[in-house]
């Protein structure tokens, strides 16, 4: 890891041991909105390490550098790698808030169980994450929808070719500002349903936040781009039949009036943002199930305008509208190809509790301390 630094403290770390921070002496020039979305990368990153004797140690905050990995470690050789991600908002008073942090790391360590990858300790990673974002939070935007995005990735670092899990792993978080994640914006995006391709299938990894499914999902990504598309529909592996997510979304329809969203599996990962609308619509007495849709279902419901809204849900995108849905040769108008008024009410009110203008009666927004 290449370092550009001579400022070494520590700060406390509960669970886990200190933290040692040694902090950049190169600090780059801030971007200016638009940012897109992962094109700039903050001063710093965060990282612990994984060894049998040690177990997860030495928790750092470190200038933002390159990593040095054995040519055949296993998170390169057999995709034994797990991330998960959240925003952090800054509210009107100054500070910064992440956004249901103990969600996504609870979600991580379900991701590292499927992947046979060590459990990290949830507030060890939470208060080093924080130690991060308080060294970074000069980078944090204040404008209107955008935000501090916050990768945690784990990686098996441990050179070997059999076949098992590795003894080795190291954790690194780092910080991008991010804008919106469609070039859309906030416009509705146009999807494409596959029943060529398949995202995951029962009893596979479907739910877990690895590397290996987003790159098994971008060669149907890809076509489907090529044809004027933003995101693929994929549907379930068996039947393929019933809806399951909106490429790096969760999906939700509003047929005749009711909410629903396709039922967790193991094929299906379990958004964050997906949980908070649910929560969200059922405490606004809004007539919501988790139940399977048939993508024929859409199509009848259009046809006898029942098809009110169709959105999706995740970190990245927060609520985005979705205006048009292709489906073999059939393709429908939703909602006007606008967004609707439920779809636009999630947006704000989610907005809004996450950048502190709105009661936060679950707790969901985590303070970042200020060292200073």
């Amino acid at each position: 890891m290449s370092i550009n630094a001579d400022i070494t403290d520590t700060g406390g770390l509960n669970s886990g041991g200190p933290v040692k921070i040694t902090r950049s002496t190169k600090l780059a020039a801030l971007p200016q909105p638009p940012y897109g979305f992962g094109n700039y990368f903050t001063d710093h990153l965060a990282t612990m390490r994984y060894t049998e004797d040690a177990g997860w140690s030495d928790p750092q905050v470190v200038p933002f550098g390159e990593i040095s990995l054995h040519p055949s470690a296993a998170g390169f050789q057999y995709s034994q790698s797990i991330f998960d991600a959240f925003k952090a908002h800054m509210q009107p008073d100054g500070s910064l808030a992440m956004f249901r942090p103990d969600a996504h790391v609870s979600r991580l360590n379900r991701s590292a169980a499927r992947m046979c990858i060590p459990q990290v300790d949830p507030a060890a990673l939470i208060r080093l994450i924080e130690r991060l974002c308080d060294v970074d939070r000069r980078w944090a935007p204040s404008d209107p929808g955008s935000a501090l995005y916050v990768r945690p990735t784990i990686i098996a670092t441990e050179g070997f070719v059999s076949l098992r899990p590795a003894r080795e792993y190291l954790l690194i978080v780092f910080l991008s500002p991010v804008g919106d994640f469609f070039a859309e914006g906030s416009d509705p995006i146009r999807i494409l349903a596959s029943d060529e391709f398949v995202r995951a299938a029962r009893g596979g990894v479907g739910s877990a936040k690895t590397g290996g499914n987003y790159a098994a999902a971008m060669y149907a990504s890809r076509e489907a781009a090529d044809r004027g598309f933003s995101q693929i529909l994929w549907l379930d592996g068996v039947e393929r039949r019933y809806l399951e997510e909106v490429g790096s979304m969760n999906i939700f329809v509003k047929i005749a009036g009711k909410v629903r969203t396709p039922p967790l599996s193991d094929s299906i990962l379990a958004g964050v943002t997906r949980d908070t609308v649910l929560k969200l619509l059922k405490d606004n007495q809004v007539d919501c199930s988790e139940e399977p849709i048939a993508i024929d279902e859409l199509f009848q419901a259009h046809e006898v305008g029942e098809l009110d809204e169709v959105w999706g849900t995740g970190t990245a995108a927060i609520i985005s509208p979705i205006g048009r849905i292709a489906y073999k040769d059939k393709e429908v108008l939703i909602c006007g190809g606008r967004s609707g008024p439920t779809t636009d009410w999630l947006y704000k009110k989610l907005l809004a509790v996450q950048k502190g203008m709105d009661n936060d009666p679950y707790g969901w927004r985590a303070t970042v301390p200020d060292s200073d």
